[in-house]
């Protein structure tokens, strides 16, 4: 599932294409998606001038000019992506959006987990998807006082902490397990356990982080591609996920898979106790 990296990447990428272009047409291919697609206020949108492209949390917001919001999740294997309107339509293609310039939006979705929705600008903080999202990994006040207060009074192991959007907002399981890495702190280590200096690095760690992984457009394993249609590179830089059996980049320990819940963790048991 794409995480905050790879969302903010595809904001970004579709700054260029989208900023200032009306929208012509939409096209409704296949509303099967996690929630239906409503044709109806898609086709609200035409006419409207994309003013704004922005990200809350995992989720991608097009603003546009009549005070609507255009909101996806990409879910496992959503893209978004831009392209010439002659290029060949795929299996898979959900939702199309013909541009005042020419080119096309579209909305690709093999595995139908993803969310299209259009809302008004004044009701964005009345759905229930953003209403109890936590704070922003790159908020001034996630702070290790912030973290804390959290850890100190929860069993959670702390890989689950990571994972509550209710608490820190964009973190999956791939940049959790390396934002331990980064800290040294085992993904099994039970919340209450940590320090409060281990807090602050955690703290420290998350938007560092996430900020290298947008340097390098995000993770690539499978389906993630930005709104050109190009994979991430930080799959090459990964400290521990999906390495296990390889050689720990600090010390020569390999690395280790477990399942903590119904998802993998991956750690140095050398480098983190």
């Amino acid at each position: 599932m794409p995480e905050l990296p790879e969302v903010e990447t595809v904001c970004r990428s579709l700054r260029p294409h989208l900023l200032g272009r009306t929208i012509k047409g939409v096209q409704v291919v296949d509303s099967r998606l996690r929630v239906p697609v409503d044709k109806k206020s898609l086709r609200g949108l035409i006419g409207q001038r994309v003013e704004a492209i922005e990200r809350r949390a995992k989720y991608i917001l097009i603003r546009l000019s009549a005070n609507s919001v255009w909101l996806f999740h990409l879910g496992m294997s959503g893209k978004l992506i831009c392209v010439e309107p002659n290029t060949a339509r795929r299996k898979h293609d959900h939702i199309i959006a013909q541009l005042d310039d020419g080119g096309e939006l579209r909305y690709h979705d093999p595995r139908r987990f993803g969310l299209s929705l259009v809302t008004r600008r004044e009701s964005l903080h009345e759905l229930p998807q953003l209403r109890l999202l936590g704070i922003d990994p790159f908020d001034a006040d996630l702070t290790g006082d912030f973290l804390f207060r959290f850890t100190r009074c929860s069993e959670r192991r702390i890989r689950d902490l990571l994972l509550d959007q209710q608490i820190v907002a964009g973190l999956g399981n791939i940049y959790a397990n390396e934002i331990l890495s980064m800290t040294g702190i085992k993904p099994t280590t039970r919340s209450h356990r940590l320090t409060r200096k281990q807090a602050n690095a955690l703290a420290g760690a998350i938007p560092r982080l996430l900020s290298d992984a947008i340097r390098w457009c995000g993770t690539s394993f499978s389906d993630y591609r930005d709104a050109d249609d190009k994979s991430g590179e930080f799959q090459n830089h990964l400290r521990v996920y999906d390495r296990d059996g390889e050689k720990c980049r600090s010390c020569p320990t390999l690395i280790k898979r477990i399942a903590i819940g119904n998802r993998s963790a991956f750690y140095c048991p050398t480098c983190q106790r």
